[in-house]
C-alpha cells in the first residue's frame, strides 16, 4: 500500500521540476558567463561592453527570464498531466523522477549552446548574405531572420523540457484497486482554477516578453529610453501584463475545477498572446493610415498620442477579454 507522504511528495513533483529546471538554466548561465570572462576569453571584451551598456544587457536578460519561464512552466506541465492522466499512485512510483530529470535537461541545453545554436546562427548569416534574399524582403530580411532563429531557439526549449520530462516520467506499472482509493484520499496540490490562471499568466506574459525583446532589437520600442526607463519598462510591463492575464485566465474556469489539464492553460495562453498581439498591430496600422493626418507639427503629435492611447487600452481590455474567453471554451468540458 502506498503511503500518505509518498503520495503527498508526488503532487509535489510538478513544482519540484519546476524550481530543479530554474537552477539548471540559471547554472548554465553563470557557467556561460564564466568561460567568456575569463582572461583572453573570445567573447570577453564583448560580454563587458554588452554588461556596461543598459539598452544591451536589459533585454538581454528579459529574454533569459521570459525562457525561464517557459521552461519552467512546461516542466510543471508535464509532471501534472503525468498526475492526472497516470493517477498519483502511479506517478508516486516514480521514486527517481527528481534525480532523473536535470542530467538530460542539461546535456540537451549543452548541444544547443554548443552545437544547434552556432549552427543555426551560422545559417543566419548565411541565409541573409544571400542577393536572392535581400531582394526578395530588403530591410526586412534582418528581422525576419532573427524572429526565425528566436522561433527555433524555443522550439529547442521546449523539446529539451519534454525529452528531460520523458525520461524523469516513464510509465510505471498500473496502481492496484487499493492504492488508487488511497491517492483519492491523498490531499491534492494547490487549487486547480488558481494554477489553470497561474499558468495562463505565466506563458502569456513570457510570449509577450519574448515579442517585446524581438522589437527592441532594432530600437523600435526601448531604443530610446535610458537605465532606469529601460528597467521601469522590463518589470511595470510584465508584472501589470501577468496581473490581467491571470484575472482573465481565472475568469474562464469556475471553482468547481477539479482537473488542471496543463496544455489546455498552455494552447490558451498562447492563442490569446498572438490574437492580442495581432489585433493591436492591426489596429495600429490602420490608425497610420486612417487616423494620423499627413502633416507636422502639433497635429499630427496629437492624433499620434492619442492613437497610442488607444493602442494601450486595447491591450489592457484584450489581454483580460481574449484570455478569458479562450479559457473558457478550452475548459468548457471540464467545468
Amino acid at each position: 500500500m502506498m503511503s500518505t507522504a509518498s503520495l503527498t511528495r508526488a503532487w509535489r513533483l510538478p513544482r519540484d521540476l519546476a524550481l530543479i529546471t530554474l537552477a539548471v538554466e540559471v547554472a548554465l548561465v553563470l557557467f556561460n558567463a564564466g568561460m567568456l570572462l575569463r582572461p583572453g576569453a573570445l567573447g570577453s571584451q564583448q560580454l563587458h561592453g554588452i554588461g556596461s551598456s543598459p539598452s544591451a544587457w536589459v533585454p538581454m536578460a528579459a529574454g533569459f527570464v521570459a525562457a525561464w519561464m517557459l521552461a519552467a512552466a512546461l516542466a510543471w506541465s508535464h509532471a501534472r498531466q503525468a498526475l492526472e492522466v497516470r493517477g498519483v499512485v502511479n506517478v508516486a512510483r516514480l521514486t527517481q523522477a527528481r534525480t532523473r530529470y536535470p542530467a538530460p535537461y542539461f546535456m540537451v541545453l549543452l548541444l544547443n549552446y554548443y552545437g544547434l545554436g552556432p549552427l543555426f546562427y551560422k545559417l543566419q548569416e548565411t541565409l541573409l548574405s544571400a542577393d536572392w534574399l535581400q531582394g526578395a524582403f530588403g530591410r526586412f530580411a534582418m528581422s525576419s531572420s532573427v524572429v526565425v532563429y528566436e522561433a527555433v531557439q524555443l522550439a529547442v526549449l521546449a523539446l529539451s523540457v519534454w525529452f528531460a520530462a520523458w525520461v524523469a516520467l516513464r510509465a510505471p506499472k498500473a496502481a492496484a484497486s487499493g492504492e488508487r482509493e488511497a491517492a483519492a484520499a491523498a490531499p491534492m496540490s494547490g487549487s486547480p482554477r488558481r494554477a489553470v490562471a497561474t499558468l495562463v499568466a505565466v506563458f502569456f506574459t513570457s510570449l509577450q516578453m519574448w515579442c517585446a525583446m524581438l522589437a527592441s532589437i532594432g530600437g523600435v520600442v526601448i531604443g530610446p529610453l535610458n537605465g532606469v526607463a529601460l528597467l521601469l519598462f522590463w518589470s511595470a510591463l510584465p508584472l501589470v501584463t501577468f496581473t490581467l492575464s491571470f484575472w482573465g485566465g481565472w475568469l474562464g474556469t469556475a471553482p468547481g475545477l477539479v482537473q488542471v489539464r496543463p496544455f489546455k492553460a498552455v494552447a490558451a495562453s498562447a492563442l490569446a498572446s498572438m490574437l492580442v498581439l495581432a489585433s493591436c498591430v492591426a489596429v495600429f496600422f490602420a490608425g497610420v493610415e486612417l487616423v494620423l493626418p499627413p502633416m507636422r507639427g502639433m497635429s499630427g503629435l496629437g492624433s499620434l498620442i492619442v492613437l497610442a492611447g488607444v493602442l494601450v487600452v486595447l491591450y489592457l481590455a484584450l489581454t483580460v477579454l481574449l484570455t478569458r474567453f479562450i479559457t473558457r471554451r478550452l475548459y468548457r468540458p471540464y467545468l
